[in-house]
């Protein structure tokens, strides 16, 4: 999993939302150790401004940044029709969250 500093503090910001908070049934602090867990196993890449903006929704480019500053070979997402396009130019696959776990399984 690649993360960027902006990547972190979206995550974070999102899922203390205190409609997320309910919907997950996770505290504050739970959800602090899952993004500390992610900051502790993800790979840290530098993105670099300049190739804003390519896609239609401004807040999914720091996805695109983290992907193509990482070399990634996929983006894992449940909007895939926003970053389709896009990556497909990239060499960059766009995969459902549950492709990931079929693929996994094959594995």
């Amino acid at each position: 999993m690649l993360i960027s500093t902006s990547l972190v503090l979206e995550y974070e910001a999102v899922m203390t939302r205190p409609e997320h908070l309910k919907s997950s049934g996770l505290s504050a602090i739970e959800v602090e150790s899952l993004v500390d867990l992610i900051c502790s196993t993800g790979i840290a890449v530098r993105t670099k401004a300049g190739r804003r903006p390519q896609l239609r929704d401004p807040d999914d480019e720091m996805v695109l940044e983290a992907a193509v500053a990482g070399g990634a070979e996929a983006i894992v997402t449940f909007n895939r029709g926003h970053f389709a396009e896009v990556c497909a130019g990239l060499g960059i696959e766009v995969i459902l969250p549950q492709e990931v776990l079929r693929r996994m399984e094959t594995v």
